[in-house]
């Protein structure tokens, strides 16, 4: 077996292990039938939204953030910069402990598509290499930054290639109502919402679209999460913006 679809069994497995268990916060969110996974692993009844925060960790925000998820029972995904994980590791193991999926997000923020060989990976490798000694593996995702990249890209990134189908645009402004209003208003079953956890702001959206969203009878998985959701297996260099339903 793959070490991908190693991961995305433990991934079905964790979410049915937390449909199993009670969130008093919000019940709603345990409501409703349940289907098959990897293993046999019996998951929730969709829709299903995976929610990815980018550019961090910020040690003001993103523990703020963490406490808000781990309230509600949600598990996100974290695309991270090697240099703000420096003087940071402690909320990497924290997100990896408390079952969030983190990704490379490069380790100085530059855009992918503008570097040569040498330095596509001196970018992507090193953060790889930093990651791997502080939580102990070393498959992780892929998002470049800005989400600009090329054919020599996605040929070099020895990982599966995540972007986003709603987005917010929460760098632009801090106007909480804005945003979270863009998303509940274009979120559907299998969309992947980008925000940022280097802003307050973003924070405060982030928390209010969970609690709309899990009202509505949404349930947040990582992105490995739901990729074992629909059955498939991430492939390294395939970009993804979103995993709809097999009815789509």
């Amino acid at each position: 077996m793959s070490n991908w679809k190693k991961r995305l069994r433990a991934g079905a497995l964790a979410l049915a292990a937390l449909a199993l268990a009670a969130v008093p916060y919000c019940p709603q969110a345990q409501e409703g039938g349940e289907r098959q996974a990897l293993g046999g692993a019996k998951i929730p009844a969709g829709p299903y939204v995976a929610l990815t925060f980018d550019d961090g960790p910020k040690s003001a925000t993103t523990p703020v953030l963490l406490d808000g998820l781990a309230q509600r029972g949600v598990h996100a995904t974290f695309f991270v910069i090697g240099e703000n994980v420096e003087g940071n590791e402690l909320l990497l193991q924290r997100m990896e402990g408390e079952g969030h999926q983190i990704g490379l997000h490069t380790y100085h923020h530059k855009m992918l598509d503008q570097l040569n060989a040498a330095g596509f990976y001196e970018e992507v490798d090193s953060l790889r290499t930093t990651l791997t000694a502080l939580v102990g593996r070393e498959e992780f995702m892929l998002r470049p930054p800005y989400g600009m990249m090329n054919a020599a890209t996605q040929a070099r990134a020895a990982a599966p290639i995540v972007l986003w189908s709603v987005d917010p645009e929460d760098w632009s402004d801090r106007d909480t109502a804005r945003q979270v209003s863009v998303i509940l208003d274009n979120t559907q079953d299998g969309d992947i919402i980008l925000l940022h956890d280097i802003y307050p702001a973003s924070v405060d959206t982030a928390l209010q679209v969970v609690d709309a969203l899990m009202a509505r009878g949404f349930h947040f998985v990582t992105v490995e999460q739901l990729f074992a959701i629909r059955g498939k297996t991430p492939e390294n260099g395939e970009v993804y913006r979103r995993l709809p339903p097999p009815s789509e």
